[in-house]
């Protein structure tokens, strides 16, 4: 699947905005594999994206992300609405509608299906068997994003063929296919390497590792592991080509913040820079995504406008500060160097030169 790429490296789905065409575009001309992001996104404009992506890649294969719709939340999100409404105030924005939907999921999987198009990733959840078996039969390769090797024998039992495996490490929200609304972080957390280990253990598919990766001595960690390419997502937030926002850009530079969980702006645990919002609001928000996400969103967007990193979703890995910034190619060729040469030191190592 990833076996024939230069640098085993890919490009994570980032939704919301840092995922461009031209950073996957980037990823696919350097040797390495770039996914677009469809979270959030109608049919019409992934269709776009995926013809400039495709335009920009030349011949270059490129992957496809979906967001799995769940069910709609139970909860009661009046008083947290309340608590949004004096945020928006701060910002001269009334807070979103909390609605659930089902963000386009069966118009961008026809998409897909339709385009045959060559690799689609799943995350929030698993397609059912008969999607599955759909894609494949127009000649996709699927996979899902676990964060558990219960996950990983649910997400195989659905005849996919590659798993995409997150540790705790990673930015943006944890890939949990069940959000449990009584843990704050929504399930047990897995370090990427005991993901590797407990999901490799369980489920004989090939693994891609994420959680964290920003140095090719991670990506080495993990092929030593027994991921066959390891992705990465923080890694390439200040990127060029990507479409971050100006004001986290400013943000993961200064790198003077810590990470932490929080379900405060989507209603699903995620991982970001800590910030006023995540502060005053985490304890408080409910398990509603996607309801709390568009409840936000009026309040978050006003706040990157404004250049104020205190009300935004600041998603970074734990080690988003050994990040580095410039051309997607550049980023991936130094991944690359720095790869080998951790892999030659614990070869001499091993053998005692």
């Amino acid at each position: 699947m990833f076996d024939s790429l230069r640098v085993p490296v890919i490009v994570a789905p980032m939704a919301g905005g840092p995922s461009t065409p031209e950073l996957v575009a980037a990823a696919t001309r350097a040797g390495a594999f770039g996914f677009l992001a469809g979270g959030y996104l109608g049919a019409e404009t992934l269709a776009g994206q995926l013809d400039r992506t495709a335009e920009l890649a030349g011949d270059g294969r490129f992957g496809v992300n979906l967001f799995v719709p769940g069910a709609e939340a139970a909860a009661d999100l009046t008083g947290y609405r309340d608590r949004l409404a004096a945020e928006g105030r701060r910002y001269g924005v009334e807070p979103g509608r909390p609605r659930w939907d089902d963000d386009a999921y069966p118009a961008k999987l026809d998409l897909l299906v339709d385009r045959r198009h060559p690799v689609v990733s799943f995350t929030f959840g698993v397609p059912s068997a008969r999607d599955v078996a759909r894609l494949q039969q127009a000649g996709s390769t699927v996979l899902v994003t676990v964060t558990s090797p219960a996950e990983a024998r649910q997400a195989a039992a659905a005849g996919v063929d590659g798993l995409c495996v997150q540790g705790f490490e990673a930015g943006g929200h944890r890939a949990l296919l069940a959000d449990d609304e009584s843990d704050p972080v929504g399930g047990e957390l897995y370090g990427i390497l005991a993901a590797l280990r407990l999901v490799s253990a369980e489920v004989d598919l090939p693994l891609v590792a994420t959680g964290g990766l920003v140095h090719g001595a991670d990506i080495a960690a993990v092929l030593a592991a027994g991921a066959v390419a390891a992705q990465l997502g923080t890694a390439f937030l200040r990127a060029d080509e990507a479409g971050t926002n100006p004001t986290q850009r400013r943000a993961l530079a200064d790198a003077d913040r810590t990470t932490a969980f929080t379900r405060a702006f989507s209603g699903r645990p995620a991982r970001g820079l800590v910030n006023r919002f995540l502060r005053e609001h985490s304890a408080h928000a409910p398990a509603a995504y996607p309801n709390l996400h568009h409840l936000s969103k009026p309040i978050r967007a006003a706040a990157g406008k404004a250049g104020d990193p205190e009300a935004m979703s600041l998603w970074a890995g734990q080690t988003y500060s050994q990040a580095g910034q410039g051309p997607a190619a550049e980023i991936i060729e130094r991944l690359h160097r720095e790869a080998g040469a951790a892999i030659t030191r614990a070869s001499r190592r091993l053998l005692g030169e």
